[in-house]
């Protein structure tokens, strides 16, 4: 059985997540920007909290890891070579590793970009992909750490899981990355039909996240570098997709 897994809105537009694995009990959870939410879906659930799973050190990641640990005692996992700003863990991991999480086995992808050793957790059997603050719904993370041509090499690692991945990002900004991506790939039908969804899901207070990877591949402009259309757009027609990557993350951190 796949894991099944709540969205769980933190802070103003945080998301954390909660997989409960129904054969053996096993839950974790992806990332801890404040206790509140994620005790009242663990008291609602009544699921035990097993592991924490952490992708990288920002404040709105891991804030809430003291008070959630003194209700729930759980394994805390995070990258080794971001351990040492990194509340204390009990399982340190790298690329490549796995993570066991009851009947579930997840995969350590590198995902640098926006920091340094940010990671992804990918679970293929629940084909479930947990990216953070790299690839979002529509978007992906500002480089603060990174460079440019290294985050579009950690996007490109993402965008080869199969299509059918669900895609649970870190934040709702599908709103804003819509409003940019239209600026970029104007004449995407595709992007014009996921505008409309996303536009209504935001007025009901629906979340935009998780999203399918498949879906992301034809409306997410830092995936689509590639992009003859896009190349065009920009006047860079025939230009290496990192560099073109590099001038759609450029222009969307001054848009």
């Amino acid at each position: 059985m796949p894991l099944e897994i709540r969205t769980i809105p933190c802070l103003s537009d945080n998301y954390a997540f909660l997989a409960h694995d129904p054969k053996t009990g096993a839950t974790m959870l992806v990332d801890i920007p404040e206790a509140g939410p994620i005790l009242a879906a663990l008291d609602e659930t009544g699921w035990t909290l097993s592991d924490i799973l952490i992708t990288h050190h920002h404040y709105d990641h891991v804030d809430g890891l003291p008070d959630l640990l003194a209700v729930h005692p759980a394994r805390v996992i995070g990258a080794a070579a971001d351990a040492h700003r990194l509340p204390p863990l009990d399982l340190k991991v790298s690329e490549g590793d796995t993570v066991t999480i009851g009947s579930e086995t997840g995969h350590v992808i590198d995902v640098s970009g926006h920091t340094i050793h940010h990671i992804a957790f990918h679970f293929p059997d629940s084909s479930a992909l947990f990216t953070a603050d790299s690839l979002m719904a529509l978007g992906c993370g500002r480089v603060f750490e990174g460079t440019k041509p290294q985050m579009h090499d950690s996007l490109q690692k993402l965008a080869a899981l199969p299509g059918d991945t669900w895609v649970y990002s870190g934040h709702e900004y599908t709103a804003a990355n819509a409003n940019f991506a239209l600026t970029i790939d104007p004449d995407n039908p595709a992007l014009i039909s996921r505008i409309r969804d996303v536009t209504e899901k935001c007025a009901s207070g629906t979340p935009t996240v998780p999203s399918l990877l498949s879906q992301e591949l034809e409306t997410n402009p830092f995936l689509r570098a590639n992009d003859p259309a896009i190349q065009a757009h920009l006047g860079m027609t025939g230009a290496n997709a990192a560099d073109v990557f590099s001038e759609i993350r450029t222009r969307k951190d001054n848009f």
